[in-house]
């Protein structure tokens, strides 16, 4: 049966409409943030390894100030031919500081340059307050940038320091003339992390495993130790430039890092990864409101159209299948405040005229079917007759009076039976009654007809159409015991099945060739024949008109020879006319 899913359709089909758009752009969102995500790490490192070129080529600087000064005529006449006089060397040592410190402010960041000579145990600084200390004047020579700290007023004072000595092979401040020296304090690194960080979401810092880092102002000391300790012993084997996730608590960072060619130390940045994807979330985010309103239209549109159409449209083809089925009372009390309306009103009226139409038709057809009922009684009533009366004739011929008595009783009983036209039905026990009789009467024309009636008592108040048996019984005499001179039996069986009634008349006469059998049992459906005859022709349609048209005559060949007639009729119409 057909069943309308219009509704289902269309919100599959808006569902269906919505799906390539969320997943088109959760792939658009997904490239652009992997696209986004690289550039800002591309970009990211690139400004770390710029401000990790400055502070080298500064430090590179400072490393050339102390052969600079090696070669300094000013300072190399001082070392070489000091002034007897002691003004003379006061000034040449005047001339000495103010040449330290103008090298000294030529570079951007803060630095102190000194000539110490160790075997006068005296120090030249351009820091003025810079003191002098037994250590300076003994000790290795710092050929490389050293990482040094020492307490100056109560505070810690950390610097990087670079040295060179005189000669250049000495290797301990003892064994050399002089030594010239640069250093220059992390304050000038803090300061150029500072103005890197300036008001964005990072936090850069200088390290090397084995020494404490160098932070901007406003480092997070907390997450940079605990970035140290997840960095503290892969960062030697890690090259010189790279970038990695490192997870800090409960979020996720980006960490960037730069190896300095002068210091050996990594210059590092980490910034929140979720602060790098947040235009994207936010934009994501927003096309998930905008998708789950449009879902909310969609169900509401949907709605409206399963009101205003699909159950109107229900309601409609609710009411055709009542129709369809024979229910012709069907109607629509349902309004729908729109176009619907008209068509509901228009379908009532087409059921009211339906139904006006059908039951004059169906009292029309009863009135002809009972017509066509008299006029197939009265065709097989003179049948029977004539046969009863050639039979009374050649009794009387013959002098059997008790035969012509017989029979003339029963053909009196059978016309009683048949004139009784006011009502067409009659109960099965009667038609086995008078089938009986007629059994009885041929019994004594023939005498050598045997009968055996094996009906159950459930059956014999089913009602027929008068006259049903008897033809079939008939025509078992005629076609089958009259040819054999022995004569024969008629067998008749009544059975139930759930759909329908069935009589079986059965004859063991020769029976009928398997063509011939299926081509009588085709031309029952065609108008009445001569090959066919009048009597099974009439019970097969009378059956018909009375039960429908799966009621009607069954022929069917029997295994030991014989025939079998079923006469069968639906169990629906069992009681009424």
């Amino acid at each position: 049966m057909f069943k309308p899913n219009t509704f289902r359709k269309i919100v599959l089909l808006l569902f269906l409409l919505l799906l390539p758009i969320l997943v088109l752009y959760s792939v658009s969102t997904n490239t652009s943030t992997e696209v986004v995500r690289k550039q800002i790490e591309t970009t990211n490192l690139n400004q770390l390894t710029f401000l990790m070129n400055q502070l080298d080529t500064n430090i590179e600087q400072l490393s050339m100030f102390p052969v600079l000064l090696s070669y300094d005529p000013y300072i190399r006449e001082f070392l070489d031919r000091r002034p007897p006089l002691e003004f003379d060397a006061r000034n040449a040592e005047y001339r000495i500081i103010e040449k330290l410190s103008l090298q000294s402010v030529s570079n951007g960041w803060k630095n102190d340059l000194t000539v110490i000579i160790p075997h006068e145990k005296r120090a030249i600084s351009s820091n003025i307050f810079l003191l002098e200390s037994n250590q300076d004047m003994t000790g290795p020579i710092y050929t490389r940038w050293t990482y040094m700290s020492e307490e100056l007023g109560g505070k810690t004072e950390r610097y990087f320091v670079h040295e060179i000595g005189e000669p250049a092979k000495a290797e301990r401040k003892e064994a050399a003339q002089a030594v010239f020296r640069v250093r220059f304090t992390t304050g000038n690194m803090t300061a150029m992390l500072d103005a890197y960080k300036n008001g964005k979401n990072n936090d850069p810092f200088l390290y090397v495993p084995g020494e404490r880092p160098v932070l901007n102002g406003t480092s997070s000391e907390e997450k940079t130790r605990q970035l140290i300790g997840l960095l503290e012993d892969e960062l030697g084997a890690e090259p010189a430039t790279g970038q990695r996730l490192v997870k800090l608590g409960s979020e996720q960072h980006l960490v960037s890092y730069v190896k300095s060619r002068q210091l050996g130390w990594y210059l590092v940045d980490y910034t929140p990864y979720q602060s790098v994807v947040t235009p994207i979330t936010e934009q994501r985010n927003f096309f998930y409101v905008i998708i789950g309103l449009l879902l909310v239209l969609a169900v509401a549109a949907s709605f409206l159209l399963y009101r205003n159409v699909q159950r109107p449209l229900r309601k409609l083809i609710g009411s055709v299948q009542r129709i369809k089925r024979g229910d012709y009372s069907a109607r629509i009390d349902y309004q729908a405040k729109n176009e619907f309306d008209y068509l509901i009103f228009q379908f009532n009226e087409m059921s009211d005229q339906i139904k006006t139409l059908i039951e004059d038709v169906y009292a029309e057809k009863l009135r002809s079917r009972e017509a066509t009922l008299k006029q197939l009684q009265s065709q097989i009533n003179p049948h029977f007759l004539y046969n009863s009366l050639f039979f009374i004739i050649n009794s009387a011929e013959m002098n059997d009076r008790q035969a012509v008595v017989q029979m003339s009783q029963n053909l009196a009983e059978y016309y009683r039976y048949a004139t009784r036209v006011e009502n067409q039905s009659v109960a099965l026990e009667e038609e086995l009654e008078l089938v009986r009789n007629y059994l009885i009467i041929q019994n004594l024309r023939m005498g050598r007809v045997q009968f055996e009636i094996d009906v159950p008592e459930k059956m014999l108040d089913l009602e027929l159409p008068r006259l049903i048996l008897q033809p079939i019984v008939e025509n078992a005499i005629v076609h089958g015991v009259e040819r054999s001179p022995e004569g024969g039996m008629i067998t008749i069986t009544g059975k139930q099945d759930d759909r329908y009634n069935m009589i079986l008349v059965q004859d063991d006469g020769p029976g009928m060739d398997p063509q011939r059998l299926r081509d009588l049992q085709a031309e029952l459906a065609q108008p009445m024949s001569e090959e066919v005859g009048c009597g099974t022709w009439n019970v097969h349609r009378r059956l018909q008109y009375r039960f429908g048209g799966q009621s009607g005559l069954v022929f069917e060949q029997l295994p030991m020879g014989g025939l079998c007639v079923i006469i069968k009729w639906t169990r629906g119409e069992e009681t009424g006319d």
